[in-house]
């Protein structure tokens, strides 16, 4: 069985990647709706599962791992900003403050499924405007939740974290190895480029 991505992230798929996994992309192709009538932690697993589902579809003899991740302050949902306006707007409110990030996590293939997530306490550091604009200006962050990517320069507006750091990148590897032992008999060591265990 062959494992395939439901995502975009470049994120995502870097850190497959570097853990010399055989993997393709397939993006779901679909909006993302967050459906606020659910808390977080089950908002995350519902879009993982319908950005899945959706890949199962033209994958159909695969396994495919789907995920979303959001970032929460204060009950507050912050997705990906829609432009500088609003990134500018999410990295105000997160600068001195604690929020949390939550990534839901599915597997699926034509025989089961399953859904997980997982939830990191991140603490920021208080940002002036300056720091702000030069990191929306260099980095772009549109396409990251909270407008912040703790694999780039955003790491230095980070004071502390606890739990899972991967969950904050994107992806939790620890949950998707849990889901897959727990749930499929197997893990993502099963999908390594390296069945020699050589270097």
């Amino acid at each position: 069985m062959k494992l395939v991505l439901a995502s975009a992230s470049p994120r995502r798929a870097a850190l497959l990647s570097e853990m010399q996994l055989a993997f393709s992309i397939r993006a779901p192709e679909a909006p993302e709706v967050y459906p606020d009538n659910l808390p977080p932690w089950e908002a995350v697993q519902v879009l993982a599962w319908d950005k899945a589902r959706r890949v199962l579809e033209r994958e159909p003899d695969a396994l495919i791992l789907g995920a979303d991740t959001v970032v929460v302050l204060d009950g507050k949902v912050f997705g990906k900003p829609r432009d500088e306006a609003e990134a500018v707007q999410f990295l105000r409110a997160l600068s001195g403050k604690i929020h949390e990030v939550y990534t839901g996590v599915c597997l699926c293939s034509a025989q089961k499924e399953c859904t997980g997530f997982e939830r990191t306490e991140v603490v920021f550091a208080s940002l002036s405007n300056a720091e702000i604009y030069d990191y929306i200006n260099r980095w772009q962050p549109f396409d990251k939740a909270g407008a912040y990517g703790i694999q780039d320069a955003g790491r230095l507006f980070v004071k502390e974290i606890g739990g899972d750091f991967f969950n904050v990148v994107g992806l939790p590897l620890f949950l998707v190895n849990a889901l897959l032992k727990q749930e499929f008999s197997m893990n993502l060591e099963a999908f390594s480029k390296r069945k020699d265990g050589g270097s």
